[in-house]
């Protein structure tokens, strides 16, 4: 079996002192990037084979922005190309990601599957790099549980990949949703641990 994790969004917008920061967030990056240290200094035993990470890279998403948003269909700015909030949080900025998935630049997007190397400009989607590196399994972990993670762990499993979601690795918007995301999940053929 051919893993990779799966990091979604982990930006500066996302974490304390964000735009659109989700409680815990800056916590999640710090555990990810403890997480993918100890299990890379596993060597050859580490239990995934690709690191992979997802970005919000917003240029003009139309409606998705929004000056009065009501937090399900409409967000406040966030994740604006070329700003430091769009940038990765800095405890997984040196990570050694293998590829990196822009999404969002004129139109919502939640799924990392929407997501493409270099963003708009015709790059390579990851369910189509995963399946050049012959992954069957994912991992998929970030921020935010309710969202984004959500929305690209059902991705994957739709899409045939092993999928697991690391819910200790992830924090959502809205925290009582959680039971309700996980169930969702869990009927979609999604692996929840932590």
């Amino acid at each position: 079996m051919t893993t990779a994790l799966i990091v979604v969004d982990v930006q500066n917008d996302f974490c304390e002192g964000g735009s659109l920061a989700v409680a815990g967030g800056t916590k999640v990056a710090a555990d990810i990037a403890a997480f993918v240290e100890g299990e890379l200094g596993r060597g050859t035993d580490r239990s995934f084979d690709y690191l992979v990470a997802t970005r919000d890279r917003h240029i003009d998403p139309g409606a998705h922005f929004n000056a009065t948003p009501d937090y399900i269909d409409s967000w406040p700015r966030h994740c604006v190309a070329g700003t430091q909030g769009a940038d990765f949080n800095p405890a997984v900025a040196d990570l050694p990601f293998d590829a990196v998935f822009d999404k969002g630049a004129y139109q919502a997007a939640y799924s990392g599957f929407e997501g493409t190397i270099g963003g708009d400009d015709g790059g390579e989607g990851l369910g189509a790099w995963l399946d050049a590196h012959d992954v069957d399994h994912v991992v998929v972990c970030g921020l935010a549980t309710d969202y984004c993670v959500r929305a690209t762990a059902a991705d994957a499993a739709k899409h045939g990949y092993r999928t697991e979601m690391l819910l200790d690795l992830s924090a959502a918007v809205s925290p009582d949703r959680v039971p309700q995301v996980v169930a969702g999940l869990q009927e979609a053929g999604v692996v929840v641990a932590g």
